[in-house]
């Protein structure tokens, strides 16, 4: 490599030799070597980035399918870590896929095991915003009727933001094999008002994933702020929670 002393200095490629700058300097080496794309898929001593660059693309296709599916929790959620985060979720149940041969690995096969379903179980969509210390709520879900049970609900006991009128509670069930089916089944919302006194309450998605999918449930809380009949989300962190409801 050879550092660049005249008066003209450019960048870019020119008989052979690249032209460029690092760390503030012009320099200039040899046109050629590392990796292309040709050797990549080709050669047998890139068999190993070849299986990695198959399960990322998978992991990442996953992801992006999940949370489109999400959109109705999510849609008010801007954060900037949640992209990568659910990356390394599915890049990590994906290697609790203990059948497939390496490459070959995928999340539908992790998650069904007890590793992977607890990993994505545990996952914190809105690490902020943990919705049993912002909402305390005695609840339950029955997973083969998909209800959502709430029983001796108390407003006072909400954690509700400075500013905050109103809470909107949401409910629905993920249904999907992990390959072309990602729907997502939603409960009617409900909506409370700060001060106003709830008993006991049920949710129940209008119609319900097919049997033989694998079947997520989700619950999510959003705080609003009422003025003269309009309701506005509050979208600071720690207002706006999402988490996996285990059965």
């Amino acid at each position: 490599m050879a550092t660049q002393k005249g008066l003209v200095l450019f960048e870019g490629t020119l008989g052979g030799i690249n032209f460029y700058y690092r760390k503030g300097k012009a320099v200039a080496r040899k046109a050629g070597g590392g990796f292309n794309g040709k050797a990549i898929k080709t050669k047998p001593s890139m068999i190993r980035v070849r299986e990695n660059n198959s399960e990322f693309g998978h992991c990442s296709r996953i992801k992006k399918e999940i949370r489109m599916a999400l959109f109705p929790f999510l849609m008010y959620y801007k954060e900037g870590t949640l992209h990568g985060r659910m990356m390394q979720l599915f890049q990590g149940i994906k290697n609790c896929d203990a059948i497939s041969e390496r490459g070959q690995r995928t999340v539908g096969k992790g998650i069904s095991s007890p590793e992977g379903h607890k990993l994505f179980n545990d996952f914190k969509f809105t690490p902020k915003c943990f919705i049993a210390s912002v909402v305390p709520m005695k609840a339950s879900y029955n997973p083969v009727s998909c209800v959502y049970s709430v029983a001796d609900f108390n407003i006072n006991l909400v954690r509700f933001p400075k500013s905050a009128t109103h809470l909107e509670l949401q409910f629905g069930v993920l249904g999907t094999d992990f390959e072309s089916i990602y729907t997502l089944f939603m409960a009617p919302v409900l909506i409370f008002e700060k001060g106003i006194e709830v008993a006991d309450f049920t949710m129940t998605p209008t119609t319900l994933p097919d049997v033989g999918l694998h079947r997520f449930a989700f619950v999510g809380v959003t705080f609003y702020q009422e003025l003269n009949g309009i309701k506005y989300v509050l979208r600071a962190d720690g207002n706006i929670g999402v988490e996996v409801v285990e059965g």
